[in-house]
């Protein structure tokens, strides 16, 4: 009974660093599309800002900073939050391509 005991300890420890290192690429696959989405929205915002057919009263250079911190901070959020799924699709592909 202890062989068998000791046997699968012996197991699991050995697959625990094997285990670790491919968690660990996953969390920066999923960290890099996360990024790469969050990147994406600030862009569309930012687009979608420049469209804006008329100046508003309080358009200055000031109020574009802002709303470019603004853009940026929404983008991470809705990033995190997965909202347009580009970052679950990013990471489906490249765990499947093995990079």
């Amino acid at each position: 009974m202890n062989a068998i005991s000791s046997t699968s300890i012996a197991t699991a420890s050995s697959m625990a660093p094997a285990n670790s290192a491919v968690d660990k690429q996953k969390a920066e696959i999923e960290s890099m599309a996360a990024n790469f989405e969050a990147i994406f929205v600030r862009q569309m915002l930012s687009t979608m800002r420049d469209s804006s057919l008329g100046e508003g009263l309080f358009d200055n250079q000031g109020m574009e900073q802002f709303r470019d911190m603004q853009d940026a901070k929404i983008a991470e959020s809705m990033a995190q939050r997965g909202v347009f799924g580009i970052a679950q699709l990013l990471t489906r592909h490249l765990e499947n391509n093995d990079v």
